[in-house]
């Protein structure tokens, strides 16, 4: 008995020893949750390598911003992936600017690294500070090599902390590619705008700015362009500027539809009929109805109104509608020239005697309301953010009836304007008078229209002109068309020289010494009637400024100073604290 007593309690012993022995150590809760988080560990690393090949197999971008300010258009991307020579960019932006400016050259960097995302190895560019050169000999002649270019400084003006300062810049960048340069204009927009907006504006352009000049250095097959002549239109002398300009890029040649044949004309993309005095026969009048109806866009740069201005000097004449033949021709495509003159007071100048200075005449430069400043425009990306255009001699446009036309209004005048039917005196001397504001009534008249759409011809169900042969109501070589018509034959006429012959840049006026924005509406106008592409949509591009309040920065500057300072340290403080009281509380039991 004893001993099975002593067997139960020496088991029992050994019971309670096994009991109180600790676990094996494969498991430990330790050994397990080190197991979990080395597994968790090779899971995430497995899943970041998996992600970093399938990104290197699809590529992709997340624009977060509102107006998706940093993507870049689909005709862009193309261009870019398409590039087959090296493209090289300077931008003349580097250097310390002021904060205004300084995000205009920061949006120029950024929409460059989009663009090189796309252009790979084919785009490179590079910011240059033309101020940088060690000598002010060295600086200058750096600054005349960029003059020989074409390049233009401009008096950079900033208001910081109280302070103005100023700053001669270079707003531009050279694009090269294949041995050739196309210098680009980043600072553009409208003058009379605040500086603010006109940098936005600049900002909104700078894709289309840069896309375009890369696209006119590596061009496909170019199309071919018809200035029309026979009717008095401006010469070769008088249109130079703008046949140059298109020269760059399109084939130009001077058309005369009296001796060309409507199977000539197919071979042209455009038609321009610039400044026309004289009648158009209906034969001349069939064969441009014909370019139109068959997809060939038209640009038409016409006069209502005949204004001889050296009868005007001479005491003063009137001015009667000036026939072109053409009237019934655009009334059917559907807008009507008006016989009017408009007057606007915001005008450009004229050279007026105004007494005698010694010996010699003296002439000083005198309001002309005859010549509206343009510079209200619609939002079409021909128009979008343009500079004032120039005018001279300018009549209303109306719209008619043209059923599948669409008609967009691109240029008006100012709220200040005067319509004047015709016959309408004309008087140099006039711009000695002071005009009165309350003649001033009428409000944005259009004169520039855009109209797009399938074009019907003026000639169906009729003979065609000098034949019996019968027009169809609807031709099988019917395609849509595009045609602008600006109420203004001066429009692009450059002014020429008169020492060495030249023409001077469209859109320059020597007595304002001021380029206004003519020659850059007409490039546009074209680019959007030609360029497949579609590249000048871009120009369309908004961004939204948020401007702050100026006074209310200045009020409470110091406050949100400190908030900025004070606030994240403080929170960083807070993070730390809860930290160390949970992880306390957490192992305070063991």
């Amino acid at each position: 008995m004893s001993l099975y007593l002593e067997d139960a309690l020496t088991s029992d012993l050994q019971l309670r020893r096994f009991m109180a022995s600790p676990a094996p150590a494969s498991a430990t809760p330790t050994t397990s949750r080190k197991r979990r988080d080395l597994t968790r560990f090779g899971l995430a690393l497995l899943g970041l390598l998996l992600l970093n090949f399938l990104a290197g197999l699809y590529f992709f971008r997340l624009d977060l911003t509102e107006e998706k300010r940093y993507t870049m258009s689909g005709a862009t991307r193309q261009l870019l992936s398409g590039l087959k020579q090296p493209v090289t960019v300077t931008v003349y932006l580097d250097g310390d600017f002021p904060p205004a400016f300084r995000r205009l050259q920061q949006s120029v960097r950024e929409t460059l690294n989009e663009m090189q995302v796309y252009g790979g190895a084919n785009l490179h560019y590079v910011f240059v500070d033309p101020s940088a050169a060690g000598t002010e000999k060295a600086r200058n002649e750096y600054y005349q090599a960029l003059f020989k270019k074409g390049l233009r400084p401009t008096n950079l003006g900033a208001t910081e902390n109280g302070k103005r300062t100023e700053k001669i810049i270079f707003p531009w960048a050279t694009v090269a590619a294949g041995g050739k340069e196309q210098q680009v204009l980043l600072l553009r927009g409208n003058q009379a705008a605040p500086s603010d907006v006109r940098l936005n504006q600049s900002i909104e352009g700078l894709e289309y700015e840069l896309a375009s000049a890369i696209r006119k250095l590596n061009p496909g097959q170019r199309k071919r362009i018809g200035v029309v002549e026979g009717h008095g239109e401006l010469s070769n002398q008088e249109a130079g500027d703008l046949i140059g300009s298109l020269s760059q890029f399109y084939d130009v040649f001077r058309v005369n539809l009296a001796q060309s044949r409507p199977q000539d004309l197919r071979t042209l993309s455009a038609l321009i009929v610039a400044k026309p005095a004289g009648a158009y026969a209906e034969p001349e009048k069939f064969k441009l109805d014909q370019f139109v109806t068959q997809g060939g866009s038209a640009l038409f740069f016409v006069d209502a109104m005949r204004v001889n201005l050296d009868s005007a000097n001479r005491g003063g004449m009137l001015s009667f509608p000036q026939p072109l033949g053409l009237e019934d021709l655009l009334f059917k495509y559907g807008v009507r020239v008006n016989p009017d003159l408009l007057l606007d007071l915001n005008s450009g100048v004229i050279p007026m005697v105004t007494g005698t200075l010694g010996d010699k005449p003296k002439v000083e430069p005198m309001p002309w309301q005859f010549y509206p400043l343009i510079n209200n425009f619609s939002q079409h990306p021909i128009t979008r953010n343009l500079d004032a255009v120039y005018t001279k001699f300018v009549s209303s446009i109306d719209t008619v009836k043209a059923a599948g036309i669409r008609k967009t209004p691109l240029l008006f005048t100012s709220r200040y304007t005067r319509v004047l039917p015709s016959p309408v005196p004309v008087n140099l001397n006039d711009a000695r008078l002071e005009p009165d504001p309350k003649l001033y009534r009428a409000q944005f008249k259009p004169v520039g229209y855009l109209l797009e759409g399938q074009f019907r011809s003026l000639y169906a169900n009729r003979a065609e002109p000098g034949t019996t042969r019968f027009q169809p109501a609807a031709s099988p070589l019917a395609k849509p068309a595009k045609v602008l018509v600006i109420s203004d034959g001066d429009f692009v006429r450059n002014e020429v020289d008169p020492k060495t012959g030249r023409p001077f840049r469209l859109g320059f006026d020597r007595l304002a010494n001021t380029e206004f924005a003519n020659r850059e509406l007409i490039l546009n106008a074209v680019d959007y009637m030609l360029d497949e592409s579609g590249l000048i949509a871009v120009r369309g591009k908004q961004i939204t400024l948020r401007p702050l309040d100026k006074l209310r920065v200045v009020a409470e500057r110091r406050r949100w100073q400190l908030l900025n300072l004070v606030a994240p340290l403080a929170l960083l403080g807070l993070f730390g604290a809860v930290r160390a009281w949970r992880r306390k509380r957490r192992y305070a039991s063991f």
